[in-house]
């Protein structure tokens, strides 16, 4: 296949580290796959900061955001244009929160590739080792086999907790919804999946959850730009005094009261 070739670099550091991991660590491979996934994902932090930046900037922009989908609710590209520009202003990247994903993608194809043909090209190097995870499931088994419906189960709990933790308040209900139910319409194809993979995508999600509560609670939020939109009116913007003139056509300041002279003369 395609995909397979241009991913073919890939699968092969994934099959050296699993090898190091199996040999140097004497980790089984099994959890050689959890380490290979811890590893991935502290390389991926720099990434999920910058994402949890940018869903903080969203959830702080958020009504300013939903003021100009208001405006602009009858004119689409108008909504989209004014949206961008907002982005560019008050320096936001909305689609930040879609990095590590889209990272993780072709780490996790190259993985499958790997898991595979594993016991046919790897296994048989280390004849004594074993494919058993916690003497539950064979790494190269389907998940449907055996224990793995069990992995599915915690699967679909941590991946729903996950999402949950890094949703953002711009979400419609309708796109919570959709991103819940995802899950479960995958579920037809992870029963095919080898449970080596699915050991790789339930660790990253215990990781995504658990990196969810620590900066939560221990990342401040970034504080809102001083800079305010141009569709935006300023509140400290000041409404230019009236000049006061007098009579002579000199120019009083304001707040002085004006002294009018009194006509007539005085009575003798």
């Amino acid at each position: 296949m395609i995909i397979a070739g241009i991913l073919s670099p890939l699968e092969n550091v994934l099959t050296e580290v699993l090898t190091w991991l199996h040999e140097s660590a004497g980790l089984t491979w099994a959890w050689s796959i959890v380490a290979l996934t811890v590893m991935v994902r502290m390389l991926l932090v720099p990434v999920a900061v910058r994402q949890i930046h940018s869903m903080q900037s969203l959830q702080l922009h958020a009504p300013e955001m939903k003021a100009i989908q208001q405006r602009y609710k009858a004119d689409r590209q108008r909504q989209s244009e004014e949206l961008m520009k907002f982005y560019k202003e008050n320096k936001i990247n909305p689609y930040a929160s879609c990095l590590p994903i889209v990272f993780q993608i072709p780490i996790f194809i190259s993985l499958f590739y790997v898991l595979k043909d594993f016991e046919k090209e790897i296994f048989p190097k280390f004849p004594s080792s074993s494919l058993e995870w916690i003497g539950l499931v064979d790494i190269t088994e389907p998940t449907k086999n055996g224990w793995g419906p069990v992995l599915i189960a915690v699967y679909v709990a941590s991946q729903l907790t996950s999402t949950y933790l890094m949703s953002t308040s711009m979400q419609s209900q309708a796109q919570r919804i959709m991103i819940m139910v995802l899950p479960i319409v995958f579920l037809p194809f992870i029963l095919r999946f080898p449970s080596g993979l699915m050991i790789y995508w339930l660790t990253t999600n215990l990781w995504t959850t658990g990196q969810g509560i620590v900066t939560r609670r221990l990342m401040p939020k970034p504080a809102v730009p001083p800079k305010r939109s141009s569709r935006t009116p300023a509140k400290d913007e000041a409404t230019p005094a009236e000049s006061v003139t007098e009579p002579e056509g000199r120019s009083k300041p304001p707040g002085v009261p004006r002294r009018v002279k009194k006509r007539g003369g005085r009575k003798r």
